[in-house]
């Protein structure tokens, strides 16, 4: 892609002003909650600025007059999202992880994890426009990245006997498990919710059990990063 058309495409996405009043702010976030719950409702397609506007009981200028189209709004909350996951995630690696078993390990990561995905309204068809809208692609680019470098780090510290190519594979691995299963979990209850949880748990010890503290099997430096 070229320069210009990145500049374009950022343009395009960048808030027409950044709230800095109180009352600003409060817009800003009643624009991004009613989209989320507009997400849930209509789905991707057919939300428009003209539906969050009507929502809201503003004219649609109102809203243009802080974000200047649909993707941008979208844009933002993903930026949104991106930040709630990375603090959670580096709240946990703040924590003494070099004493916690495997187990232990990850069932506090699965619960910071899921405690993200289950406060951000209208997540699945959020994640499709990440994953599916030109403009949004490197949200979702970052967000591979930065659970990755994450996950590999936290890794290292829990004494995982893999060279770095390997380590990311495996972080690649839980991280595209994590996503499906807890995108599963949020939209279930109780306790199927629960057993979905169990069992994603279980998946991920299988996963990784092998690789901490054993001896590195042959061949591993040869492994390709993906």
């Amino acid at each position: 892609m070229s320069t210009a058309e990145q500049n374009r495409r950022k343009n395009q996405l960048t808030p027409r002003r950044e709230p800095v009043q109180k009352r600003a702010r409060e817009r800003a976030r009643q624009i991004l909650d009613m989209t989320g719950k507009l997400l849930e409702q209509v789905g991707l397609n057919d939300l428009t600025t003209i539906l969050i506007a009507r929502e809201l009981g503003v004219s649609v200028g109102s809203v243009y007059h802080y974000f200047p189209n649909k993707h941008a709004i979208l844009y933002a909350m993903g930026e949104q999202w991106l930040a709630s996951l990375t603090e959670r995630l580096d709240e946990l690696a703040a924590t003494d992880l070099e004493s916690l078993e495997l187990r232990s390990f990850l069932e506090e990561l699965l619960n910071r994890w899921l405690s993200v995905y289950q406060e951000q309204r209208g997540l699945l068809p959020l994640v499709q426009a990440m994953w599916g809208i030109p403009e949004l692609h490197e949200l979702d680019e970052r967000h591979d990245e930065m659970v990755i470098n994450h996950l590999v780090g936290m890794f290292r510290r829990l004494n995982f006997s893999t060279p770095p190519n390997e380590s990311n594979r495996l972080a690649r691995a839980t991280l595209e498990t994590c996503h499906a299963m807890l995108l599963v979990v949020v939209n279930q209850e109780g306790v199927r919710a629960e057993r979905t949880k169990n069992d994603l748990l279980n998946m991920l010890m299988v996963l990784l059990e092998p690789h901490r503290q054993d001896s590195q099997p042959s061949g591993l430096d040869d492994v390709e990063a993906p």
